[in-house]
Order: C-alpha cells, then structure tokens, then sequence
C-alpha cells in the first residue's frame, strides 16, 4: 500500500496580482478579437454606409488598451515593491547555472524543480519577456492613438508620439510593429495555458488554481 504525502499550504499570489493577471487576461483576449477586427473588418462589407460597428469596436479598442496600460504599470510597481518578495526572489535563479538545468531537465522528465521563488529561470525570462513586449505594444498603441485623437490626452503625447513614429519609420511601421507583437501574445497565451495545465499535471503544484485561490500546495519534507 502506498503511503500518502502530506501537502502544506503556501501562499505565492496575492489578491492584487491575482485580479490582474485576470484583468490582463480579459483585457488581451478583448484588444487581440478587437485589434484584428480593426485591421480587417469583415462584419460589415466594404460597400456599406454602417461605420457604427466599426466606431464600438474601436472604442471597446481603446478602452481596454487603457486598461492594459494601467495593467502594466501596476504589475511592475508590484514587482519591485510589494511586500511579499516572492516574485524578485526568482532572480536568484536566474542568475543560478544549475537553476538552468534543473528547469530543463525536469521538462524533460528528468528531477524535480527546487524554486528560490515562485517562478523557475525560464519561467521568470519568459514573463519578463512577454512584460516588455506588453510596454511596448502599449507604447505603439498610445503612438496611434496619438496620431488619430489631437486634443486631450492625444494632445499632450503629441510631441513625444511624432517622434517615436519618425524614428520607427512612419506611421505604417508602427501599426505593422503592433500587428506583429499582437501575434507574440496570442503565441504566448497558447503556450502559456498548455505550460500551466502541464506543470500542474507534472510537479502536482504550481497548478492554473494557484492564480485562482493564491495558494499551493508544496509536499512536505521529512
């Protein structure tokens, strides 16, 4: 007969990180269905007079590019200065050779994976990755953003916008940037799932209900 394993309760998300890993979620999974409409409105043909279609999934655009903005900002500020430390704490192994291979060699079914944080080094470069990639898509949205609304707050990026679209090469360049990094987070996201259903099949912890209810469940050591 087997014996069982005793698990304890960690905590590892808190309630701000959890509401916006889901805000963020919501608001990609709107701006990506909204962003490709946009570059290609295939509801209303080309030949009608309807513009109204167009206007809501354009505002819906922006409001929820606001949203991941603010998303972005707030996630950094967490990261640097939240209380818990769970998150920077997996910068030591990042900057750890044999951190390195225990990742991979534990995705290849080889050992398990002894964490100093909540994120293993490839799991850590990946987000780190994915947040520049969401500062920048949110740097070239507020550039066309800019281009299109004059007053308010369109108005007062202006300079800084005109600038960034001379130096990426003009308008055009910066909406093919934002179509291309539209598609490294659908990528990302597919990945992402899959990573998170496999982990929690693997390792028996750091499951997708982690992000839900903010703890795992870590077996104890005897």
């Amino acid at each position: 007969m087997a014996a069982s394993i005793a698990y304890k309760q960690v905590k590892v998300f808190s309630a701000a990180i959890r509401i916006f890993h889901w805000l963020r979620a919501l608001a990609i999974a709107i701006l990506v269905a909204t962003g490709l409409y946009i570059s290609w409105p295939y509801v209303v043909g080309a030949d009608s007079t309807d513009v109204l279609v167009q206007g809501w999934i354009r505002f819906a655009h922006l409001v929820f590019g606001f949203v991941l903005c603010a998303i972005t900002l707030a996630r950094a500020y967490l990261f640097f200065f939240s209380k818990s430390d769970i998150e920077r704490r997996s910068f030591k192994d990042v900057m750890c050779f044999k951190s390195w291979i225990a990742q991979i060699k534990s995705y290849l079914w080889m050992g398990h994976l002894n964490k100093a944080g909540v994120y293993g080094p490839l799991q850590f470069m990946t987000y780190f990755a994915i947040s520049v990639m969401a500062g920048l898509i949110c740097i070239t949205g507020l550039v066309l953003y800019a281009n299109v609304y004059h007053d308010g707050l369109g108005g007062a990026m202006w300079s800084s916008a005109a600038w960034l679209t001379e130096a990426m090469g003009g308008l055009a360049m910066v909406r093919i940037w934002h179509h291309y990094m539209t598609w490294v987070f659908i990528i990302f996201v597919v990945i992402h799932v899959y990573m998170a259903v496999w982990y929690g099949l693997r390792f028996k912890h750091n499951a997708v209900d982690a992000i839900v209810s903010g703890y795992d469940y870590h077996p104890e050591k005897h």
